[in-house]
């Protein structure tokens, strides 16, 4: 188990009842276990964040991001958040909102082949 940090599971919690469209669109396409018979997990916290979903066993995070994540405070705290995951062993992958919502099926394959690497390398 990956450590987090205990106050974020109510926020976590309320995430997970309030997604996006984008968020939304991607979790009916990843839960069940329907990526290579992988369990993916929505509002998911590790460390002091909440991810937006998380793969233990390929031990991937994926991130959907809105406009904000493209102003500069933003990308340092995103730089920096990535960085404490990939401490972890986790690589993660990120997908602006609109690539999901119009690209959907490309941004799945993505996921897929990523996927199918890193249970090679397990």
């Amino acid at each position: 188990m990956q450590p987090f940090n205990p106050k974020l599971k109510q926020p976590a919690r309320h995430l997970r009842s309030h997604l996006t469209d984008a968020e939304q669109a991607l979790w009916y396409r990843v839960r069940r276990k329907q990526i290579r018979g992988v369990q993916f997990l929505r509002q998911k916290p590790l460390l002091n964040f909440i991810v937006d979903f998380y793969c233990s066993k390929a031990k991937l995070v994926i991130e959907l991001d809105g406009g904000q994540h493209f102003e500069p405070e933003y990308l340092q705290k995103d730089i920096e958040r990535d960085k404490a995951l990939k401490e972890l062993g986790l690589l993660v992958l990120r997908f602006d909102n609109r690539q999901v919502l119009t690209e959907l099926e490309a941004v799945l394959a993505v996921i897929d082949s990523v996927v199918e690497e890193r249970l090679k390398n397990i």
